[in-house]
């Protein structure tokens, strides 16, 4: 991800732009925490929403913020909208830390969570706790790059299948873990594939936020196109935290997920031979 640290000149720039069409007496009230800081430097800073004539921020990233203080029926304005600009760099403003990287500054954000639901965070348990959690996403969102080497398959055209293929992942929508086992399965054309590029393949594509059903049709997308095989099947078996600590808290349910592709979709005894191999 690009880093652009953002200058105070840029700050003060983009503030006058912002707010140059409104009245000299507009109260803003500043969403904490960047936006706290750029309703003080405008000078009409205020402690309550109510009090306020608009609401300001530092920055609009995905727009959830936005959408938050909808409610209050007033106007929301911002330095930076990074839906139409800056999309995919991490925005360092001069407030902020600026770090060789920004890793103090998530420490503190992981801290400030820990605090909100009640936690002593100077516990011995949990002093190191934000470090090793920024630590682990760095290492898990991360996995080893590899190249799709592939040989000729020497008139080889039966099908190709790895089972009990162990994965992790996180879920995307509460960052809880799931994890199981894959199979994947293809029907050389002209090109066989290194037996641990399978494998690297399903590790590639579950160590992100994610859900299941976009793992199964990434791993045979990403096959089909690398290896344009005759076929391609995938099949994801996995059990998700976020179902069994919370929610309906069913434990032990498992999730199957499969994608076909080729003939593998197109002709019945392709499918049933792979059905049959993961029985």
């Amino acid at each position: 991800m690009i880093k652009t640290n953002i200058t105070w000149e840029q700050v003060y720039y983009r503030l006058n732009e912002t707010i140059k069409d409104l009245p000299k007496e507009t109260k803003y009230y500043g969403v904490p925490r960047g936006g706290q800081i750029v309703a003080g430097i405008t000078g009409n800073a205020v402690n309550t929403i109510e009090e306020a004539d608009y609401i300001i921020d530092d920055l609009i990233d995905s727009g959830s913020t936005k959408e938050q203080y909808k409610k209050h029926n007033k106007p929301f304005i911002a330095l930076i909208d990074k839906r139409i600009e800056l999309q995919g760099e991490w925005l360092v403003f001069p407030w902020e830390l600026q770090n060789e990287d920004t890793e103090e500054t998530i420490e503190d954000n992981v801290i400030r969570l820990l605090q909100y639901f009640g936690e002593d965070v100077n516990r011995e348990g949990l002093k190191e706790t934000p470090k090793r959690f920024v630590k682990f996403f760095k290492e898990f969102l991360n996995p080893p790059k590899w190249n799709c080497t592939t040989f000729e398959g020497e008139g080889y055209d039966e099908m190709i299948i790895q089972t009990n293929i162990p994965f992790h992942s996180l879920c995307e929508h509460h960052i809880a873990p799931f994890f199981g086992t894959g199979t994947i399965a293809y029907i050389p054309n002209k090109k066989i594939v290194g037996l641990s590029k399978l494998a690297r393949t399903l590790e590639t594509y579950s160590r992100r936020l994610q859900n299941q059903e976009r793992i199964t049709m990434q791993i045979a997308e990403f096959l089909w196109k690398e290896l344009e095989p005759k076929g391609v099947a995938v099949q994801l078996t996995a059990k998700h935290m976020c179902m069994e600590m919370r929610g309906v808290k069913k434990h032990n349910t498992f999730t199957t997920t499969t994608k076909l592709i080729g003939l593998f979709k197109s002709d019945q005894s392709a499918r049933q031979e792979f059905l049959n191999a993961i029985k």
